[in-house]
């Protein structure tokens, strides 16, 4: 059964890190090459934050989190970290995780960019940061 269950929210003050996880159960590892995040804020669109194309490992991370935030996967592959740091209050939101089968990098990234449907999700993890 494809399965991503994120985890590490929390509250954290301006300037400080958190670590997300995700971990990906293996049906979903099998049926998916186009994974990460996105949020979304009270009253806010949903945002993809970042994401990886993981046949190649290219990389899209959102113009408002580049420089601050990275992803990584563990050995295995079966589960997919969000570092973030230098948290700032307007990185508060639900974050999730999300997957989907994409034909190549672009396509990947370009669902992340533009905000599209992934066929996989979360149930979401929330961070607040405080000034």
């Amino acid at each position: 059964q494809a399965r991503l269950v994120e985890s590490g929210g929390g509250s954290v003050q301006a300037g400080g890190s958190l670590r997300l996880s995700c971990e990906v159960s293996r049906d979903t590892t099998l049926r998916t090459n186009c994974m990460g995040w996105f949020r979304q804020a009270p009253g806010k669109e949903r945002e993809g934050v970042a994401g990886i194309f993981t046949r190649s490992g290219t990389t899209y991370f959102a113009d408002s989190v580049k420089g601050r935030f990275t992803l990584s996967e563990d050995n295995a592959g079966g589960t997919l970290y969000l570092q973030m740091n230098s948290l700032k209050p307007e990185d508060t939101a639900m974050y999730y995780c999300a997957a989907d089968f994409a034909v190549n990098s672009d396509y990947c990234n370009t669902r992340f960019s533009r905000g599209r449907t992934f066929a996989y999700w979360g149930q979401g993890t929330q961070v607040t940061v405080s000034s």
